[in-house]
């Protein structure tokens, strides 16, 4: 009898196992793209968070340069700027799709009011902010009950001073209302929400240094810290905010190798979900350098920077399990991806995949 019992318990205890390791579903990544080379517009993968690789490339929407995209909270609409300076008379567009059954519905599109939009955001109440790099403004709109984009606010960043020029980056809408950087104009420009639209808010400006070129940047989960990625003189800005909601600076922290010789242009900028690292991307050097957060006062201490395994890394994301990072290297034409150690926070390079001019990811479940 007891030789029985043996394999029996050694049969349940391994169908228990294997009952208690279910495989994790794919996700669904969408890649923007721009159309000047092969590619044709916004493009999805299925990402298996099992082994870190990249399957079933499909064409989702024909867009002309779709270079950022962003999905609403419920899932069910994605939009995508298009970056050019003749979708009308105006500069470029914004394209709405409902999102079904992992396809792409067109609903509508409208003109942004400024050239080459580069970045599009989304409220929790209903409106879309889409940035114009050249036109040095910001589109704000309504969007329908079925994600339709309606009326529109046009926010314009010029000044009376000519040796200056607006570049609006990014716009990034929370409960302090809505915040956006202006690469041209070395700050964050803050906006608060009245009845007839947005106006000028509290710290209407958060400036960085001259010529530092604000690109994009990320809030704490807290939103106590801000950290801020700029472009021209490849470095991260650490801010506090005080209990009169303003955010003041803690340090400046250099994106690149003490031994760097040659041109950077930071782009992007990350922080894991857990707060405890942020990440930022070195075009030029070509790396993504890792920094470990002190969560009580904001400072960053390097932890390292890793390759990117090609050129220009425009945009990067860490997909929801938390346990990758993925980089969309615009000149390369290829995407890598990278296992990421959550206690250490360092990247190993897993695998690369060839796509053509990659320059947006966005996980549909993040």
């Amino acid at each position: 009898m007891r030789n029985f019992l043996i394999p029996v318990l050694l049969f349940l205890f391994a169908y228990g196992c294997a009952e208690n390791h279910k495989p994790m579903e794919k996700q669904t990544l969408f890649v923007g793209t721009y159309t000047d080379g092969s590619s044709e517009g916004i493009y999805s993968f299925q990402f298996n968070p099992e082994t870190g690789t990249l399957d079933s490339l499909e064409l989702k929407a024909k867009l002309t340069n779709p270079s950022f995209l962003a999905i609403s909270k419920d899932k069910k609409n994605l939009y995508a700027v298009q970056e050019t300076a003749d979708f009308d008379s105006l500069g470029g567009g914004v394209t709405a799709f409902a999102m079904e059954n992992e396809k792409l519905r067109l609903l509508n599109s409208k003109g942004t009011a400024g050239a080459h939009p580069c970045h599009v955001a989304l409220s929790e109440d209903g409106q879309l902010a889409a940035s114009n790099y050249t036109g040095g403004n910001l589109a704000i709109f309504d969007l329908t009950s079925d994600g339709s984009i309606t009326d529109r606010q046009v926010i314009d960043h010029k000044t009376n001073d000519t040796l200056v020029t607006p570049h609006v980056h990014k716009a990034h809408f929370n409960s302090d209302g809505l915040f956006v950087a202006d690469l041209g104009l070395d700050g964050l420009k803050r906006y608060q929400k009245e009845p007839h639209g947005w106006i000028p808010g509290h710290q209407a400006s958060i400036d960085m240094a001259e010529g530092a070129g604000p690109r994009h940047f990320v809030f704490s989960n807290d939103q106590q810290f801000l950290y801020v990625i700029n472009e021209l003189n490849s470095t991260i800005v650490s801010l506090k905010r005080d209990d009169a909601g303003s955010y003041n600076k803690v340090e400046t922290q250099s994106t690149l190798a003490s031994d760097f010789e040659g041109d950077s242009f930071c782009a992007d900028i990350h922080l894991s979900a857990d707060g405890k690292f942020l990440y930022g991307s070195n075009r030029g050097e070509n790396t993504i350098v890792v920094f470990s957060v002190n969560q009580e006062l904001g400072k960053l201490t390097t932890v390292g920077r890793t390759s990117v395994h090609g050129d220009w890394p425009r945009n990067f994301t860490i997909d929801p399990t938390g346990n990758y990072l993925l980089v969309a290297n615009q000149r390369s034409n290829n995407i890598t991806v990278y296992s990421r150690d959550a206690e250490k926070g360092t990247l190993t390079f897993l695998n690369e995949l060839e796509m053509g001019s990659p320059v947006c990811l966005v996980f549909k479940n993040d």
